[in-house]
């Protein structure tokens, strides 16, 4: 009854805009309390809360690496990142061979002289096959079937623009989408420039990365597995990455592919945390530069990128937001020291050099990959900009404020309003498309 009465007595105010004020003083400090809450419960999470996550995603992994071989062998399917993203979160070790495809399109592989390997003995590695290149081809030309991009970003420098956009699916995390434009830079010197970890490491444009290390890498296509260790915010451990990475070229356009790949021989650990929904690719081409001149002497450089980071996907899309366009700028003055360190006659790194081993393919077979994804699976179209109508939409604002009141009420503990809070936003979600 006290919240009641307190309710009664700001609607009691003789103006609007007493009211207003007064539910502002009262709600605010409400939202705030909820914001620390989720972020000291999130730092202060125990280990056994990731405990069966963890069981599981082991149990996947060593299941799937002790059946890759033979079910590979037997059906010839592998990953195709074009089915729904639920199925992208498990681990895959299947490799896929199309042969049909392979002797009707023949691939041609370029190889340098002044490249070398971890794994000299291996040839293929077969973490990243040519669908992996047909779903990057598919979101370059917008024909991956998902929802519509929606504008984040626009921003640039003297020698740098930048535009960033965002969707949402039904599952899984939010993805992102970005151009950018380096004038004065051909796509040669930026494929190489983002496949150098070791120059990535030495001059720290990057500031999340805190080690990488290069765990095999084939002579035959450039199929790379390194190891990432990210830094991540003071609430949160830092993240290990184990990526997959190989670059397909078409003329002097790059298509490079970069994946969370399964890999049994490094153990997982409770920190740091590894990330295994991890899809961040480019593809990078020359364009005109923004002089006008008609020359293309400027180099586009096309991102898509989503990954799980284990922490809640509202937290992580407002650390995205508020962060990108700082990370964003730092590119360019770590692209510029890298042209500068190039011109000197510094030996390219091993990573740089593996850069160069590029799988050559012709626009008819990327154009025959897409009508192969599309005869094989279609992903649903949603459009971001219809939205569910009826008489039993509830209002998310009802539920969750609902839920504030709630737990004011019967508890005081972090736990229990901790779970009204996930019913409420579950309730809310249901109203939304019923």
């Amino acid at each position: 009854m006290g919240l009641v009465s307190v309710f009664w007595e700001i609607l009691s105010k003789p103006t609007s805009g007493d009211v207003l004020s007064e539910i502002l003083v009262f709600i605010v400090p409400l939202w705030v309390a909820v914001i620390v809450g989720v972020l000291v419960g999130w730092a202060w999470k125990p280990k056994w809360a990731n405990l069966g996550r963890e069981i599981f995603m082991d149990c996947s992994a060593s299941k799937d690496s002790t059946a890759s071989s033979s079910e590979s062998a037997s059906t010839g399917f592998g990953p195709l990142p074009s089915l729904n993203l639920m199925k992208l979160q498990l681990p895959s070790c299947f490799s896929w061979s199309s042969d049909d495809v392979v002797q009707k399109f023949p691939l041609s592989r370029t190889l340098h002289s002044n490249c070398s390997s971890s794994e000299g003995g291996k040839e293929n590695l077969g973490f990243l096959t040519d669908e992996d290149l047909g779903y990057l081809f598919k979101l370059s030309e917008e024909k991956d079937g998902g929802p519509a991009w929606i504008h984040m970003m626009d921003k640039s420098t003297p020698t740098m623009s930048y535009q960033a956009w965002q969707r949402d699916l039904d599952i899984g995390p939010t993805q992102y989408r970005s151009r950018t434009v380096f004038d004065d830079a051909t796509p040669e010197m930026v494929r190489d420039f983002f496949w150098d970890d070791e120059f990535r490491a030495k001059l720290k444009w990057d500031e999340m990365l805190l080690s990488a290390e290069t765990l095999e890498s084939s002579p035959t296509d450039g199929t790379m597995v390194v190891h990432w260790v990210r830094k991540f915010p003071f609430f949160c451990s830092d993240r290990e990455y184990l990526i997959g990475r190989r670059i397909w070229a078409s003329g002097r356009t790059y298509y490079c592919v970069t994946k969370g790949v399964p890999y049994p021989s490094v153990p997982r650990k409770n920190k740091p945390r590894r990330v295994d929904l991890y899809f961040s690719s480019w593809r990078i081409r020359a364009v005109e530069s923004r002089k006008g001149d008609g020359q293309l002497s400027a180099c586009e450089v096309l991102l898509f990128h989503h990954e799980n980071m284990g922490i809640p996907w509202e937290i992580a899309k407002l650390g995205v937001k508020l962060g990108m366009w700082g990370t964003v700028r730092r590119i360019d003055p770590g692209l510029r020291e890298y042209q500068k360190e190039r011109a000197s006659g510094a030996s390219l790194s091993h990573c740089a050099s593996v850069a160069h081993i590029n799988t050559e393919v012709i626009t008819d077979y990327l154009r025959s990959l897409e009508s192969h994804d599309d005869d094989s699976s279609e992903l649903e179209t949603h459009n971001s900009s219809e939205k569910p109508s009826g008489k039993n939409n509830i209002p998310k604002l009802v539920v969750v404020g609902g839920a504030i009141a709630i737990a004011c009420i019967l508890d005081r503990g972090l736990l229990t309003k901790a779970v009204i809070f996930g019913v409420a936003r579950r309730f809310a979600k249901i109203g939304r498309r019923l």
